[in-house]
């Protein structure tokens, strides 16, 4: 079901699936926006061309992954590390993802850590950090 109903992210799926597979049973939902609250803040500690540094709200971050995925198509994600909180309100991991620059062709490769804020089954706030020389060499 959550399939056909975010068909639209595809281009980006296994980025959502690497995502939702580390949160596992600590939030609701199938799909990643499934799991994120309605007042998310989405937040990149890095410059992006396109992206802003923060996302307030589902309906915003939905339509930034909406663009993200007609720039570049990701292939893969992976070598996931996971570190959780006692209280499991707190999750960081840390990831790679591989695909390709639309525009250019450019095989793009890159390392982030997240953390991730969880209150009432639903991730809240999220902090992103990326390799920032990798994203620049893709896009030049």
């Amino acid at each position: 079901m959550a399939s056909q109903k975010y068909s639209a992210f595809n281009p980006v799926k296994p980025y959502f699936d690497l995502v939702r597979g580390a949160l596992g049973d600590l939030v609701d939902g199938e799909h990643f926006f499934d799991s994120a609250s309605d007042d998310i803040v989405y937040e990149v500690l890095y410059e992006f061309p396109g992206w802003p540094r923060i996302i307030k709200g589902k309906v915003d971050l939905m339509e930034s992954f909406h663009g993200y995925g007609k720039h570049i198509v990701i292939h893969a994600a992976d070598h996931l590390t996971k570190h959780v909180t006692d209280d499991s309100q707190v999750i960081v991991i840390e990831y790679e993802v591989h695909g390709t620059i639309l525009l250019t062709g450019v095989h793009y490769n890159n390392r982030f850590c997240s953390i991730i804020k969880i209150e009432k089954r639903r991730i809240v706030h999220w902090r992103d950090y990326m390799d920032s020389l990798a994203a620049w060499n893709a896009l030049t």
